[in-house]
């Protein structure tokens, strides 16, 4: 965060971020009691995922950081998305 800005977010905007992360979690239980085969696991990591870069835009105030940081951020994600895909090609491919 740059030192001379800041950044004080409303209760309305903690409270709607509960709410996706409620509900997203209620989804991925919801999800966990179906049977896709390795379809599952994929399902679960997709949606922790999402409620990761929720977490990360609002609680540690990302959205108001630099494109610079943003871009670092999304390189992370990409390699993680990266890893877990070589991991599920590994896993079908044996």
């Amino acid at each position: 965060m740059k030192n001379e800005e800041v950044h004080v977010t409303s209760y309305q905007s903690h409270s709607i971020v509960l709410i996706a992360l409620l509900a997203l979690t209620f989804i991925s239980v919801f999800i966990a009691g179906f049977h896709f085969g390795a379809l599952t696991v994929a399902v679960a990591l997709l949606i922790a995922s999402i409620k990761v870069a929720t977490v990360i835009l609002n609680f540690m105030h990302v959205k108001f950081e630099s494109l610079f940081l943003k871009l670092a951020i999304a390189g992370v994600f990409v390699l993680y998305a990266l890893v877990i895909i070589i991991t599920f090609i590994d896993y079908l491919l044996r």
